[in-house]
Parts: structure tokens; C-alpha cells; sequence
């Protein structure tokens, strides 16, 4: 269709020669349509969906196994969090499988992140989707062990994240999890120690206006909407991990918002 409109106008405007001009600058336009369309849609899409799972899952596995064994309260965390993607049956016996896999002596982390790589290399929300998923995986009882955090910043490494952008963004991510049970600080007064944390969340100094504020939570709130998740990759029943953190990040401007307006 826009080498056609490219070729008329071309034409109008110019004659035989413009007309094919436009001719071929709107056949790379449609070319590069047809591509964005093949990304979000159809089996381009339901491949980086399954790379995006295996890849959390055995890296996941791979957490639990960073101290040397995968123990019973890793195990009982990994169940929790499938328990609360609703994971059931094959989908389920899926998870565990891939969890198995990255647990096992010989599991490679770089070759997985390449593969990964393939399908987000041009994605950086997805890339980000992916450590947001692990750092939460792997702070699910609270705290993060030291062989935890090297394997997911050698993760971030594998995918060319800068450290300072990685050292951001899990800050943001720990900072956003105090606010887990959405309100846990809405009773009595809000410390000073709650409102950093609540800066933290948002990403942002407390000296930040209101209009920088609102910027920045309004980003975060976008880049974790569902059908933006969906049309880049990732999968439909992973989406309440973003849905949690989008709660969050609410949580944090609702008292930020209510702190300012005191």
C-alpha cells in the first residue's frame, strides 16, 4: 500500500522518475511494517513468549542453586510464585521441568541469556521485564544472598545493561517491594525512612517537582501495562508479576501524593 501512495505521489509531483522513487522508498516502509506486525503477532510472537518462559524458570533454577544446593524453602518459594502465576497441570509440570533444568551441575547460564538475546536483543523493556522477574523471584523470602544478586547482575551483564542502570533498577525493585501489600504504610504516620522508599520506588530525587514526578511514575505505569507486555513477549499467564509491581509503584506515588498535599 505505501509504495503505491509513495509511487503517485512520486509521480504528481515530480514524473516518471519521482514516481519510482516513492515507489521504492514505500516498499521499504511496507517491508518494515510487515516485520513490526510479524513481531507482535503470530508465531514470532508465541516464540519469544516460550524463550522468555524457559529463560526465567532455568534461571530461576539456577538462583536456587547458587549456594551450592537447592533447598527445601527454595523449592516451597519457586511452588509459591507458580501458585501465584495460577499455574496448574501441563503449564505447571512445564515450569518445574525448566526450574529442574537450571538447577542441574551443568547448566549454562551465558548460552540461555544468548538465546534470550536473539528475541530482545532490540527490546529493552523486554530485557527489563526479565530482571524485574528474577530480582522478584529471587528476593521471595525477603532478602537477596550475595550468590543470588552475582547471578542476576552477570544476567543484566549478558544483556549489555550498564551497571549503573542495573544497580537503578534494583534499587527501585526493593524500594517497590516494601510496598507489596499495597498500603502497608497508608496507617498512622509516614516516616522519613517510608518516603525515601517511596522515592526510591518512583525513581526519583525527593527534590523533583510535581511535573517530574508525575513524569516518571506515568513511565513506569506504561511500561508495565498488559498488552504492551503482551505485544512484546511476554506471556499472557506471567503478567500478574507486572501487575503486582504495578500495584506497588501506585502504592508508593498514592503516598508520596498524600505526603505532599499535607
Amino acid at each position: 500500500m505505501a509504495k503505491i501512495i509513495g509511487a503517485i505521489l512520486g509521480f504528481l509531483v515530480g514524473g516518471p522518475l519521482l514516481a519510482l522513487l516513492g515507489f521504492v522508498v514505500g516498499s521499504f516502509f511496507d517491508r518494515g511494517l510487515g516485520q513490526a506486525m510479524r513481531f507482535n503477532y503470530g508465531a514470532d510472537r508465541e516464540r519469544i513468549q516460550g524463550i522468555f518462559f524457559d529463560t526465567v524458570f532455568r534461571v530461576m533454577g539456577h538462583i536456587a542453586k547458587a549456594d551450592g544446593r537447592v533447598c527445601e524453602s527454595e523449592i516451597a518459594q519457586a511452588e509459591a510464585i507458580m501458585t501465584q502465576l495460577g499455574f496448574t497441570g501441563a503449564r505447571r509440570q512445564d515450569a518445574i521441568d525448566r526450574f529442574k533444568q537450571g538447577s542441574e551441575s551443568d547448566f549454562q547460564l551465558e548460552p540461555q541469556v544468548s538465546e534470550f538475546m536473539t528475541v530482545a536483543k532490540s527490546q529493552p523493556l523486554l530485557r527489563q521485564m526479565l530482571l524485574e522477574a528474577l530480582l522478584t523471584m529471587a528476593l521471595a523470602d525477603g532478602e537477596m544472598a550475595d550468590a543470588e544478586r552475582d547471578i542476576v547482575t552477570r544476567v543484566a551483564g549478558y544483556m549489555g545493561v550498564p551497571a549503573r542502570e542495573f544497580q537503578r533498577l534494583l534499587d527501585m525493585v526493593m524500594a517497590q517491594r516494601q510496598f507489596h501489600s499495597s498500603g502497608s504504610y497508608s496507617q498512622g504516620a509516614t516516616s522519613e525512612s517510608e518516603l525515601n522508599k517511596a522515592y526510591q520506588a518512583i525513581g526519583v530525587e525527593a527534590s523533583a517537582t510535581d511535573a517530574e514526578l508525575k513524569r516518571a511514575y506515568r513511565k513506569l505505569m506504561s511500561q508495565h501495562h498488559p498488552d504492551k507486555l503482551i505485544a512484546k513477549g511476554v506471556p499472557e499467564d506471567m503478567l500478574k508479576l507486572a501487575t503486582e509491581k504495578a500495584q506497588e509503584i501506585q502504592a508508593a506515588y498514592d503516598l508520596i501524593k498524600k505526603k505532599r498535599a499535607a
